[in-house]
């Protein structure tokens, strides 16, 4: 098994041009899954059954990991059998049917719209890094970005006139995501008051800069994102990426095409994007159960 996975990150590295850190993340999780399947003396792809897979999706369900790094699992077990099967290493990739009866225990996190109005009215709109904060927060939500295609953009990314913004996804891919009026506002507004305050006479090409003039790592837009979290008292655990599944949630609970979604969110497969519709689903079913008579 841990001979196979080493040739899938091969594969990943060479013929899909997969962004480093998700390389390590697939890789992990597929460790994990090959340790899981050594214990139950599975060595071998070709012995895991369905119920295999749904065991050790359980298994980490019940040790707490978050919705989000499940469904990466389930990602990555997936795409793992399908290049299985591609090499005809075995002769039926049994997860193509795998729509998990454990899907409502893998939704991603999301907030209702009114989470997301209080947290993006949380940065101070007098100071130069409160209004600075505030277009990071809209821009995150308006584009559904992942953290890093934020901490990467540059001046010559935006285009007012358009109104959108050109960003680098996984495998360096760039796509043209659309900002609304209120996301356009608040940036044109941190480029006029505040981000030459910020810099004072030091220059850079980043949009987002730090006190010290630099650009923003992962880590400190993580930061910022989870200290307006904790200001806001939303009973939630909020990341930068909670921001990407509540604009998808939103898009498509409001009626957008899926294909629009799976586009503006940079998803090479349409199956990623569709676990949204799960989410509203969820929603619905929750609904449901609550007031009608006979649920």
């Amino acid at each position: 098994m841990k001979v196979l996975i080493e040739e899938y990150m091969v594969f990943l590295r060479a013929e899909k041009g997969l962004s480093g850190n998700t390389i390590e993340a697939y890789n992990k999780d597929l460790e994990l899954f090959a340790s899981f399947m050594a214990e139950r003396d599975i060595d071998s792809p070709r012995h895991v059954k369905r119920s295999d897979i749904i065991d050790f999706m359980d298994e980490e369900r019940i040790r707490g990991i978050a919705s989000s790094s499940l469904c990466r699992r389930l990602v990555a077990i997936k795409t793992f059998f399908s290049f299985l099967r591609m090499r005809h290493f075995i002769a039926e990739n049994i997860t193509e049917v795998l729509d998990s009866p454990k899907i409502w225990h893998l939704l991603p996190e999301v907030m209702s719209p009114e989470e997301v109005d209080k947290l993006l009215s949380m940065p101070s709109k007098k100071s130069a890094l409160g209004i600075r904060d505030k277009a990071i927060l809209e821009v995150f939500y308006a584009g559904g970005f992942r953290v890093s295609e934020v901490a990467e953009l540059k001046l010559g990314d935006l285009n007012f006139d358009v109104g959108c913004v050109k960003c680098r996804g996984k495998g360096d891919k760039e796509r043209i995501v659309p900002l609304g009026r209120k996301a356009l506002s608040a940036v044109k507004r941190y480029l006029i008051d505040s981000r030459e305050v910020i810099l004072g006479k030091r220059s850079s090409y980043d949009l987002f800069v730090t006190r010290r003039g630099k650009g923003f790592s992962r880590k400190g837009l993580w930061k910022l994102v989870k200290t307006y979290a904790r200001l806001s008292g939303i009973k939630k655990e909020i990341k930068p990426h909670t921001f990407r599944h509540s604009f998808a949630t939103h898009l498509l609970a409001n009626g957008a095409d899926l294909r629009a979604v799976q586009e503006m969110l940079g998803h090479a497969d349409i199956s990623t994007t569709q676990i949204y519709t799960y989410v509203d689903k969820g929603r619905l079913r929750d609904a449901h159960r609550k007031f009608h008579p006979r649920a």
